[in-house]
């Protein structure tokens, strides 16, 4: 595990994007899995400008979103289809054909959490997994509990995790009560992971994540056993770590 610890939001999103580059390696044509809300947004802002500049080409790249919500219309501005779009598919040129994300709207959520688990399989697996954390711990919309042996799955969201998100919507009361999410054990498999937190909202959450024990109650612990996880936060989130002599700091 290696630790970035930056000064702030904004550099904490350019040094994640040029970790990003670095870690696909020239691949041109690699498996990204992309998470939505605030944490990354710095991230693809860089990146942009890094392909822009021509340091790289993410024109080829496959991705499949980390989750979406259940029952929300595509054309709601905040289903993820939309916000990926927004946010990552057209401001860095990807390839809208070659992006995919959970079908929340499905008569069959389940078959279609089975399928998109299948579509990831087929992929070969992510190269490179793109992630934020809960503040309480949860990473993709596994919550506090879910099995460490999780799959891509439609799950309900709690109290908590809805009143985070209230305020992307007009009322507390549209935020959707249930999401397709890749599982922990799918997140675990990708082969190098990247996560993404700022602000002292998250400083707990990445304290218990990276010198906490591992345990169900707090999701994201597991990745302490992740082969190669990079996390990049700046000092408002990396506030409560201890063990400071081992984290590069910028």
């Amino acid at each position: 595990m290696d630790i970035v610890i930056c000064r702030d939001a904004e550099q904490a999103g350019v040094v994640a994007a040029e970790l990003i580059v670095k870690k696909l390696g020239g691949n041109p044509a690699p498996v990204l899995g992309l998470a939505t809300g605030s944490s990354p947004l710095g991230l693809y802002a860089h990146l942009k400008h890094m392909q822009s500049t021509g340091e790289v080409d993410l024109s080829r790249a496959r991705g499949f979103a980390l989750d979406e919500y259940v029952a929300i219309d595509y054309e709601h501005p905040e289903s993820y289809h939309n916000v990926i779009r927004r946010t990552v598919v057209e401001p860095l040129g990807l390839d809208p054909e070659l992006i995919q994300v959970p079908d929340g709207a499905a008569d069959d959520v389940a078959l279609a959490s089975v399928l998109y688990e299948k579509a990831i399989q087929v992929a070969g697996g992510i190269d490179l997994q793109i992630l934020g954390i809960g503040a309480n711990g949860h990473i993709g919309f596994n919550e506090p509990f879910s099995s460490f042996g999780s799959r891509t799955r439609a799950v309900p969201l709690t109290a908590q995790t809805r009143a985070d998100n209230a305020r992307f919507f007009d009322s507390p009361d549209q935020v959707p009560t249930h999401a397709i999410t890749q599982g922990l054990a799918t997140i675990r498999e990708s082969r190098a992971t990247l996560l993404i937190a700022t602000g002292e909202h998250k400083a707990s959450a990445i304290g218990r994540m990276i010198e906490g024990p591992v345990a169900v109650a707090h999701p994201a612990s597991i990745l302490q056993f992740h082969p190669d996880l990079t996390v990049v936060v700046d000092e408002a989130a990396g506030a409560r770590l201890v063990d400071g002599e081992h984290f590069l700091r910028l």
